[in-house]
C-alpha cells in the first residue's frame, strides 16, 4: 500500500479550458501512472468546460450537485451524484454545473501513445449550454 496524504492545493481551471469559475484537485500520483489522469473538478453555478475530446475516452463520476454533459449535435443530459458518464474516444463534448447549482465530478482519462489526454476546442456558447 502507498498512502499519499492530502496537502496539495486546489488550482483554478485554465480560462482556455473553462467558462466560469472552476477548481481542480489532482487525484493520484502522476509519477506512478503518468498515462492516467484523474482529477476532482468543482464547478460553480454556470461554469462549464470548453468543447473537447479525449483520445481514449473519459469517465466522469458525479460526486455532488447537479450538472450537465452535452455532445456535439446531441442532447444535453442532466447529471447528479452517483451518475457515471463514459464519453467515447474522440467524441466532442462538454460538462459543467447548472445555472443555479454547484457540481463536482471525478474525471478519469488515459493518455494516448504521445502523452495526449485531451484536445481542447472552442468555448461552449450560451445557446449550446442552454439547449
Amino acid at each position: 500500500m502507498k498512502f499519499t496524504p492530502s496537502g496539495g492545493a486546489s488550482f483554478p481551471g485554465p480560462e482556455a479550458w473553462f467558462t466560469g469559475t472552476v477548481f481542480i484537485d489532482g487525484v493520484g500520483d502522476p509519477a506512478d501512472q503518468p498515462d492516467v489522469g484523474c482529477a476532482h473538478v468543482r464547478f460553480t453555478p454556470g461554469a462549464r468546460t470548453a468543447w473537447h475530446t479525449h483520445p481514449k475516452g473519459q469517465t466522469l463520476y458525479v460526486t455532488d450537485g447537479i450538472g450537465y454533459v452535452g455532445t456535439r449535435g446531441g442532447v444535453v443530459q442532466e447529471i447528479r451524484p452517483g451518475d457515471v458518464v463514459f464519453i467515447e474516444p474522440g467524441e466532442e463534448h462538454w460538462h459543467g454545473a447548472t445555472a443555479t447549482r454547484f457540481m463536482s465530478h471525478i474525471a478519469i482519462q488515459e493518455a494516448d501513445e504521445t502523452g495526449q489526454m485531451a484536445t481542447w476546442l472552442e468555448h461552449v456558447t450560451d445557446a449550446d449550454y442552454g439547449a
